[in-house]
């Protein structure tokens, strides 16, 4: 009989809780908006990635989304559209953490990539099908793939 837990369970048998974010994929003419966080990968490589963040206490995922996206960018977006949700899990300290991230699309409305706050080192527009293969996570490729889709069925809809 072994002594080992099972993989991603705690002493006492409990499994580490779900993380919750939110995150948006903001469009403005073809382009969005991505981010580079000050946090490296695992790696040590810089991260290209969609805005996200978690989500407070009181608030909901589009709340979330949209706050974290005018902080992480420095963009004001108008809702659109609920893309889905993406289901991962990271290492952290050990650990193996289970997240999953709420993402919205967004039309932009205003504000400066400049302006992004301090966990991001760069926020910048890329094409709509540049980030379909340069995000480094497949997860929020997938969003933006779902973001592209969505768009062309309006386009074909007016």
């Amino acid at each position: 009989m072994s002594s080992r837990r099972p993989r991603g369970r705690r002493r006492g048998g409990r499994r580490p809780a779900r993380e919750r974010s939110a995150g948006g994929v903001v469009v403005r003419e073809g382009e969005i908006v991505v981010i580079v966080p000050t946090r490296r990968a695992s790696d040590g490589s810089r991260v290209l990635a969609l805005p996200k963040g978690h989500i407070d206490p009181g608030e909901t995922a589009l709340q979330a989304a949209t706050r974290e996206v005018r902080e992480e960018t420095g963009i004001v977006g108008e809702p659109v559209h609920e893309l889905g949700e993406a289901r991962y899990w990271y290492r952290r300290e050990g650990q193996t953490i289970p997240k999953s991230v709420s993402f919205f699309l967004f039309s932009y409305v205003e504000g400066d990539t400049a302006d992004h706050d301090d966990e991001v080192e760069e926020a910048r527009w890329i094409s709509l099908q540049d980030a379909q293969s340069e995000l480094s996570h497949a997860a929020e490729r997938e969003m933006v793939q779902l973001a592209a889709a969505h768009l062309e069925q309006e386009r074909k809809d007016r």
